[in-house]
């Protein structure tokens, strides 16, 4: 059986200080529990602002999952890792 492709959207403005601590923790938190399982597409607001109706984003940094449904949106930096992974339904496998 084949594993789910995780689809995240991460929507920013600019190469923020805080726009950029977020893809860093994004891409973190994929490679430690979805590794080989995700896509993230990073959406500007400042070179495509109408995408942000789509997703209806209000504040950036905001990640949005898509796939798996039901969709979950976070905003902020991401660098609370129990709130990410909670928000997104992540649910940790350490491997000892």
């Amino acid at each position: 059986m084949e594993s789910k492709q995780w689809e995240l959207k991460l929507y920013v403005a600019g190469k923020t200080p805080k726009s950029m601590t977020a893809l860093k923790n994004l891409k973190k938190y994929c490679e430690e529990y979805l590794a080989g399982k995700y896509k993230i597409e990073i959406i500007d607001l400042l070179k495509t602002p109408q995408l942000a109706e789509g997703d209806q984003i209000f504040a950036v940094p905001t990640l949005v999952r898509r796939v798996p449904v039901p969709m979950r949106k976070i905003i902020g930096d991401l660098s609370n890792e129990e709130k990410v992974l909670v928000g997104l339904n992540i649910v940790p496998v350490k491997s000892t």
